[in-house]
């Protein structure tokens, strides 16, 4: 069987490290997205975080928003909480999550990537457009992380 030229969300669960395991710290992930994307690329790299992570997003083996809330759990992107949901969107907080403990940058926002896995996740189960835009951050100086997601 010739292999696909796009990798898949399953495929990732192929893992045959036999020393080191599946786990990598979370400096590395810290740095491959605030040193290497953040301060790396034109816009703190909004546009390539924005395409990543929808594109994640589309790839998640997820059905239901419930789903998707799971997932960020269980993968470790942290703790999601609805706060709010109606027929025009909800918010999200996300405890724990990867950017908690950094030093405060006021009026940073640096969850964009995270936003985009939830927001091509909900676009690939709701078969409709949706937004999602981070509002709250611990790097901000906020409790917690929090997106406004707009169903259209």
């Amino acid at each position: 069987m010739a292999a696909s030229e796009h990798f898949s969300f399953n495929e990732m669960h192929m893992i045959k490290r036999k020393s080191l395991g599946n786990v990598v710290p979370l400096e590395l992930f810290r740095s491959i997205r605030l040193i290497g994307m953040y301060q790396g690329l034109p816009l703190n790299g909004k546009g390539t975080t924005s395409v990543i992570g929808k594109k994640i997003g589309e790839s998640l083996p997820v059905n239901t928003v419930e789903d998707v809330l799971q997932l960020f759990k269980e993968l470790k992107i942290g703790i999601p909480k609805v706060l709010h949901q109606d027929e025009r969107g909800m918010r999200i907080a996300i405890e724990d999550c990867f950017c908690e403990g950094l030093p405060v940058h006021e009026g940073k926002f640096v969850c964009d990537l995270e936003g985009s896995i939830f927001e091509g996740a909900l676009i690939k189960i709701l078969k409709r457009n949706v937004s999602v835009r981070e509002i709250k951050c611990n790097v901000n100086g906020d409790d917690h992380c929090e997106y406004d997601v707009r169903f259209m």
